[in-house]
Parts: C-alpha cells; sequence; structure tokens
C-alpha cells in the first residue's frame, strides 16, 4: 500500500510539472506557430474554453465543478487498482486533469498547443497523460496485484 501510495504521488506530480512547465513555456514564449516533422506536428497557443475538440466552449465554471467531481472519483477508484502499472496509469490521468483544472482556474479555459496534422483537435501533455493512463488502465486490467 505504502509503495503504491508513494508512486502514485510521484507520478502525479511529475504529470502536472511538465504539464505546468510546457504550457508556462507556450504562454510566454510561442507567438506564432512552429511546425515540425514537414507540417506533421504544429506547436501553437490555443485557449480551449470548452472539453474535448473545443465543444462546449464557454462553460468553463461547470468544467471546473464537474471534473473536481471526476477527480474525486478517481481517487476512490485508484483504491480498488491492483498493480503497479494500474496505480501509476490512474495517477497519469489525475495528474493530467489537475493540470487542466489549474488552468481553468487560474486562466478561466484550458491551454492547449500540440497540434498533429492528422487529429481533429489542438491538445496539451496532460490530455496526453490522461490518454495514454487510460489505454494503459485499459490494457493492464488483467495485470496481478502488487
Amino acid at each position: 500500500m505504502y509503495k503504491k501510495n508513494i508512486t502514485g504521488l510521484l507520478v502525479l506530480l511529475f504529470v502536472f510539472f511538465i504539464d505546468r512547465i510546457t504550457k508556462d513555456h507556450v504562454l510566454n514564449h510561442i507567438n506564432d506557430f512552429y511546425s515540425f516533422l514537414g507540417g506533421v506536428l504544429k506547436i501553437h497557443y490555443v485557449e480551449n474554453t470548452g472539453i474535448a475538440f473545443g465543444m462546449l466552449g464557454g462553460f468553463n465554471k461547470f468544467f471546473i465543478i464537474f471534473n473536481s467531481f471526476l477527480l474525486l472519483f478517481l481517487f476512490y477508484f485508484r483504491r480498488k487498482l491492483n498493480s503497479l502499472l494500474q496505480v501509476v496509469a490512474i495517477h497519469m490521468i489525475i495528474g493530467g486533469a489537475v493540470g487542466n483544472i489549474f488552468d481553468r482556474i487560474k486562466y478561466g479555459f484550458v491551454i492547449d498547443f500540440i497540434d498533429l496534422k492528422y487529429f481533429p483537435a489542438v491538445f496539451n501533455m496532460g490530455d496526453f497523460f490522461i490518454t495514454m493512463g487510460a489505454i494503459i488502465l485499459f490494457l493492464s486490467s488483467g495485470e496481478e496485484k502488487c
């Protein structure tokens, strides 16, 4: 139990730190867009007041409340996880969600900046960790206990 809690806290802090550092850099240093890999990857600043794909923009207070309840659920759910890999995955999700809620509270929107040519939305590192955590959690559902 102790190992799971310490590992989870370290993962959460790491994800939040990476999310904050990248968003702060984009917020303070990106005035235009930058293109990499022949235009497959672009970095540019976007203010997202909605949810995924920018849908339902303008409901920031609702999303702060709704996402806070989701966080509470995730913290409850993490207690039921069996493996260290699952603990890492759920804390990747929690860390990314905390980063996005932080943006909503501080700025009134979520800072997005990663634009992949063949992906329909601009996203951030918090979103990346949320997605990777969800995939890992799904794929590790048959893992052994810690």
